[in-house]
């Protein structure tokens, strides 16, 4: 095994992402050296929205999201988020024919959120010029009325995150708590200015970006029938809902899939799926670039045990794949990966996933460190390497289920 001390810090994360994904597309990821991250604000940088899906000339740290001109001007995030928008918003998306009645509610709707964008727009430039220290010292109810005004403009989407934003500036704590906060305005901002450039944008990142803002959609076809590999399920809950997220793998066409399922407050989602089972299922996919939801659109079988695992990749591999998934989606939070043969190591206060075939390691993410999973990983490898399926992002790698070495079968970690 090689040296496991090279470590991979939350800043160099990203920026090897964008090294790795650079030299297997050859081109320049949107990066920056520098989490979903799911915001900028650096005055007077302004670009086409065609370059939504380039790198940036001066990428903002952490999430490299590249700017689309600038605050003041009319113009333009564990995978789909839930939304409580009309069905007709799918009728944005352009080709299926839709009656004239149900065109114009769409059309109503899209100047309605065109309009919301841009009041966000110059609400952005006014926190920036007041200066981001004073943004923890407003309170949550400039945040919750700002919220509350996308929400009024039909775009759940940028209301979510700026309540999530509003969240991230009365925390404030941390050495990196301003260049979070600046990054996540830079991601919001390049939001806004997506949606209202979106004419202007590749049709797929516009699909993106549609679903980023909160307009619903249909999966669209071609469905996918497999035998799908159970990698994950987890819960995650606001005062709102609880959303439900299961991670299949289909053993023969290599595809990672997510669905969601959703939940009222207090009540489970319908949907389980035990991780470690395999399912003859159809899935028909979202629209959108990289977009890894999908709905479940068949059944053929109930859950059935499997010795089948996913393929796994390397350290550097993965986060190649989380460089390569931001020039699809800029907003992306993480990316669904594999590691194959890596073992946790104590990293200071932290952990990281040490490569035992490379000199390589990506940390654990902060939050995975004060799970139970965490512990059953490290009891699961022993010292030796393991497979590990989770989340990697630019905050780190969330383990979400493991393989020993030998036979055995998957060990849940959330």
């Amino acid at each position: 095994m090689t040296d496991q001390g090279v470590r991979r810090t939350v800043t160099r994360v990203p920026a090897q992402a964008c090294d790795a994904a650079s030299d297997s597309a050859g081109e320049v990821a949107p990066c920056g050296p520098g989490e979903s991250s799911p915001g900028t604000a650096e005055g007077g940088v302004s670009a086409p929205a065609s370059a939504a899906s380039d790198a940036p000339s001066q990428p903002v740290p952490g999430r490299g999201a590249p700017l689309l001109g600038t605050a003041g001007e009319p113009v333009p995030d564990g995978p789909g988020e839930p939304s409580s928008d009309e069905p007709e918003a799918a009728a944005l998306a352009s080709p299926p024919t839709v009656s004239p009645a149900a065109r114009r509610r769409a059309e109503r709707r899209a100047e309605r959120v065109t309009a919301g964008a841009t009041e966000l727009e110059r609400r952005l430039a006014d926190l920036l010029r007041g200066g981001l220290i004073s943004a923890g010292q407003s309170g949550p109810a400039l945040w919750e009325e700002t919220a509350a005004r996308m929400v009024d403009a039909q775009a759940p989407g940028l209301a979510n995150r700026v309540r999530d934003l509003g969240a991230l500036a009365s925390a404030g704590v941390g050495a990196d708590a301003p260049v979070r906060l600046l990054e996540e305005c830079a991601l919001l901002h390049l939001l806004a200015q997506a949606w209202l450039r979106r004419d202007r944008l590749p049709e797929q990142l516009a699909a993106t970006v549609r679903s980023r803002v909160g307009l619903t959609a249909s999966p669209e076809g071609p469905a996918i029938r497999d035998d799908w590999l159970v990698l994950a399920q987890y819960d995650t809950s606001d005062s709102r809902l609880i959303t439900r997220r299961i991670w299949l793998h289909g053993t023969v066409s290599g595809r990672t899939a997510l669905l969601l399922s959703y939940g009222a407050p207090g009540r489970a989602p319908d949907l389980t799926l035990p991780a470690g089972l395999a399912v003859d299922a159809e899935l028909t996919p979202y629209p959108g670039a990289g977009q890894p939801r999908t709905a479940l659109t068949g059944r053929f079988g109930a859950p059935a045990p499997t010795t089948v695992r996913p393929p796994g990749t390397t350290t550097s591999g993965a986060l190649a794949r989380y460089g390569a998934a931001l020039r699809d989606d800029p907003w992306r939070e993480s990316v669904p990966v594999t590691l194959d043969r890596v073992v946790p190591v104590p990293d200071g206060d932290g952990w990281q996933l040490a490569d035992a075939d490379e000199d390589q390691a990506v940390p654990v993410g902060a939050a995975a460190r004060s799970r139970p999973g965490l512990w059953r990983l490290v009891a699961l490898s022993g010292g030796a390497p393991v497979r590990v399926f989770g989340e990697c992002g630019p905050r780190g790698f969330t383990p979400l289920a493991a393989w020993p070495q030998g036979p055995g079968e998957a060990v849940p970690l959330c």
